[in-house]
């Protein structure tokens, strides 16, 4: 999140670097959308100001015995009154518009982040290991998990759909291993503070890390819906009466269907107002099937229904950078605590609305998937150290798995919404002959902890100042795995186990096919 003081003391700088985003200058129409606050704010507080000031004339005329004045002025406090509801709505507006135009706007890259339009302009700054050369073609990671029969595709379809997988019996533990090796690993080396935090958080915690509201699309949320009989007033002895629903709702209609078979099987008494808003609800449900209405605004109408419908959301987490980072959401830390650092394996969900077509088999893209989070909350000084600190930390993982990989620094067309500088972390799958993603690691700033509204007070006592935030994958659980399966693969489908990870899996050296 930017300050709007920031912007206008340094709107060239603000600007370049949306430019160097290849993004179009703005501080212009920020100034103006500030300028309407201002002015909001200002006519709201001379109407405070005055009708204070008429409040007291009033008293003074009475004393007076000027009844004309004082009734003149009684009128015009009246007017005050009535003027300020549209006043304070005004005032409402224009900093509701300032923010939301705000909290749309990327972070500035660091001047020392190379520039570029997409990923052919990231820099490689370092290559780590030799691809192992094969003596026959390999197999990508999902012929090989078929192969062995312990990695199913088709079920995971039947269940749920395209994007997910069961895997089974080797595979599932060497997952499994992969993760408590890394947990082990960051917690007994690297000094970070294992932490399991929940799945699903509240809106205000996606915003703090800049998920809401930019990238809604790509979530998923779950809807906890109460669905409440009619008051006592109107059909007595009903007060205890409820019934509960508990839907997944991911921008589509059948879950406004599922509402309305829930109150019409209720069973609640159905009196003339229900009968009402049940037609409500079916006529917008047909609505919904013919339009391209989002969930957000399908949760809205059920919020503000007339069914007595109560109705909470919870984002199911895209990683746990998520409530990791906002473990220091609205509070004031001491320098002395600083730096924390923690890390968390948690199952994270993406709805992958920008993927279509690509990698649609396998393990690399997935709605669900296991990864290793680091999130690093310090002072500013510190926070660049501390990025190559956890750079070397997800490196790290991958050296004692020996998987080979190259580093590079992403350019400013290819760097995420709330990061200055990234490092992504590529390893290199010989099935698909290329390095591919497995994490990577960003430098934050004060861009998170303004959304969350994070300080600390310095140790020298002065005014307390954001900490800077740092997140990164330590790492992708599911590509390592996928990394594991390619590279150690054999001529016979069997997978070698990787010495590391041999004491997590009892000591087991190969992963032979499932009789």
């Amino acid at each position: 999140m930017h300050d709007i003081k920031f912007i206008r003391d340094n709107a060239e700088a603000f600007d370049n670097g949306r430019r160097r985003r290849n993004l179009p200058p703005l501080s212009e129409s920020l100034f103006a959308l500030d300028d309407a606050r201002r002015a909001a704010i200002a006519a709201l507080q001379a109407a405070q100001e005055r009708r204070n000031a008429a409040s007291k004339e009033i008293g003074l005329a009475m004393r007076e015995k000027d009844a004309a004045r004082a009734e003149a002025l009684k009128a015009e406090v009246a007017k005050l009154k009535e003027d300020f509801p549209q006043l304070e709505q005004a005032e409402r507006e224009a900093s509701a518009a300032l923010d939301k135009a705000l909290s749309e706007i990327p972070n500035t890259p660091l001047d020392q982040v190379p520039e570029g339009k997409d990923e052919h302009d990231n820099v490689e700054v370092l290559l780590w290991g030799e691809p192992r050369q094969f003596n026959y073609p390999p197999k990508e990671h999902f012929d090989i998990g078929e192969g062995l029969k312990l990695m199913d595709f088709e079920s995971a379809a039947k269940l749920s759909g395209a994007r997910f997988v069961v895997n089974k019996g080797g595979i599932a533990r060497l997952e499994r291993a992969l993760a408590q090796f890394m947990l082990d690993l960051h917690t007994g080396e690297h000094g970070y503070t294992e932490v399991a935090p929940p799945l699903l958080v509240r809106d205000d915690a996606m915003f703090g890390t800049a998920q809401l509201p930019k990238f809604e699309e790509d979530q998923f949320y779950g809807l906890s819906i109460k669905i409440e009989p009619p008051s006592a007033s109107t059909v007595s002895g009903l007060a205890d009466v409820e019934s509960d629903y508990k839907l997944s709702v991911s921008g589509g209609v059948a879950s406004l269907d599922d509402i309305i078979i829930g109150l019409e099987t209720s069973d609640i008494p159905i009196d003339v107002k229900w009968e009402s808003s049940l037609k409500v609800l079916r006529n917008t449900a047909e609505l919904l099937r013919a339009s391209t209405t989002s969930a957000t605004e399908l949760l809205r109408f059920i919020i503000e229904s007339e069914a007595g419908i109560k109705a909470s959301r919870r984002w199911l987490i895209p990683t746990a950078e998520v409530p990791l980072t906002n473990l220091v959401r609205e509070s004031i830390l001491d320098e002395s605590q600083l730096p924390l650092r923690f890390t968390a394996g948690t199952y994270c969900f993406r709805a992958e609305a920008g993927a279509a077509g690509r990698d649609t088999r396998g393990m690399i893209r997935q709605h669900q998937f296991y990864k290793v989070e680091l999130v690093s909350i310090t002072t500013p000084e510190q926070s660049l150290e501390e990025h190559e600190r956890m750079t070397g930390c997800a490196e790290k993982v991958l050296q004692l798995l020996e998987l080979p990989y190259r580093k590079v620094t992403l350019c400013t067309g290819d760097m995420g919404f709330a990061s200055q500088k990234t490092y992504d972390l590529e390893v290199w799958l010989p099935g698909q002959g290329k390095y591919r993603e497995i994490s990577s690691c960003s430098v934050c700033g004060d861009f998170q902890a303004r959304r969350m509204n994070a300080r600390f007070r310095p140790a020298e006592g002065k005014a307390t100042r954001f900490v800077h935030t740092l997140n990164g994958s330590g790492v992708a659980v599911g590509r390592a795995l996928v990394a594991v399966l390619e590279n150690y693969q054999e001529a016979d489908g069997s997978v070698t186990v990787p010495t590391v990870l041999r004491p997590y899996m009892g000591g087991l050296e190969r992963i032979a096919a499932a009789r």
